[in-house]
């Protein structure tokens, strides 16, 4: 599948060099999109472009377009193009105006005049949307993310290939001395092994250093973690406190099933609960899981007792989801280790 480039603004003057002459445009329509096309020649400096006015072309549209500004309409627009030197003419016209739509191409094939026509899904599908050709026929991904690039793909996953096997190397003796203490202070296994959902809704192994006496059933458990939860044990709580419980999961990392920085991933009981409640919860399910999120460094870590802890905890998944970078990556990291918020809720 090849996949165009799409700006988040109408990108109808696309081109790769500056024409040395001005290029005389006239827009069809005078409703939202050529009001959108007006704002983007204004504030996007093309000054390779000379836009000269509008057509009328649609009574049923509401006209977003000063008087002064619109040159002729859709019966006279012949008339107008004998005596007017036109390059190009825009067509922003709503999907469903086939008849004013079709008028226009012939009328600009008879005068050998260019044509470009704007597609605008950003009102039905919001910024994230890529234009795309599936085969042979025009398709539109919906919901396309900063990480769906190949480039972004490829940069994330190695900073979190080398950042994992880093950290591992570091951590070593220190997770000698953990799992030591825990074996020391009470019985059982030094890992904890519970079943997490992870990207496109799969089940994963997540690793965890024990921090109880007792673990709740770690594929379909429902007993969440309380304050002052008597099954936690005493080393387990300070552990805990400072997330050290969680640092196996940079094996996860390694293994592919987690990354360093993402949305928190939750066992399968909470993924349904908060996917009947949350809107556009699931969409967290785009990306890999991480060690540490944007909602847990601006202190919504921790329960999800209430509505508002539900929603700022997807709030800010999803806002990490649609706005990341690698420089965003960093500084939650840094966040985590620095932050005094990643803690407040810790228990």
């Amino acid at each position: 599948m090849t996949v165009v480039k799409q700006r988040r603004a109408i990108p109808f003057m696309a081109f790769d060099i500056l024409p040395s002459n001005p290029k005389y445009v006239i827009v069809a329509g005078t409703g939202n999109k050529a009001k959108r096309i007006e704002d983007e020649v204004l504030t996007s400096h093309y000054h390779g472009y000379h836009l000269k006015g509008f057509i009328s072309c649609d009574n049923q549209e509401d006209c977003m377009i000063e008087n002064r500004k619109v040159l002729t309409d859709l019966d006279s627009v012949d008339q107008y193009l004998q005596s007017n030197p036109i390059d190009e003419i825009v067509i922003a016209l709503p999907d469903n105006q086939i008849g004013a739509i079709q008028k226009i191409l012939t009328v600009a094939d008879y005068h050998g005049i260019r044509v470009k026509y704007v597609l605008d899904y950003h009102e039905l599908f919001g910024n994230h949307y890529r234009i795309t050709r599936f085969g042979q026929v025009d398709a539109v991904n919906i919901r396309e993310l900063p990480t769906d690039g190949k480039m972004a793909a490829f940069f994330k996953n190695c900073f979190d290939k080398i950042f994992a096997v880093a950290a591992l190397l570091l951590l070593l003796p220190l997770f000698l001395v953990i799992g030591a203490i825990i074996k020391l202070e009470s019985r059982g296994p030094v890992f904890y092994s519970a079943i997490r959902i992870g990207k496109g809704g799969k089940p994963f192994k997540v690793y965890k250093f024990r921090s109880m006496k007792e673990n709740d059933n770690s594929a379909d458990g429902i007993c969440s973690t309380t304050l002052n939860d008597p099954r936690i044990t005493r080393f387990g709580r300070i552990i805990r406190k400072y997330s050290i419980d969680e640092l196996p999961q940079f094996f996860n990392v390694l293994k592919g099933n987690m990354s360093v920085v993402g949305p928190r991933p939750h066992r399968r009981y909470l993924n349904r609960q908060l996917q009947l409640n949350v809107y556009h919860y699931m969409l967290r399910q785009y990306v890999k899981p991480g060690l540490t999120g944007w909602a847990q460094v601006n202190g919504w870590r921790g329960p999800t007792d209430t509505e508002e802890q539900k929603r700022q905890r997807t709030l800010h998944d999803l806002w990490y989801i649609e706005n990341w970078s690698f420089w965003l990556d960093i500084k939650i990291v840094f966040l985590t280790i620095f932050s005094h918020k990643v803690y407040k809720a810790a228990f």
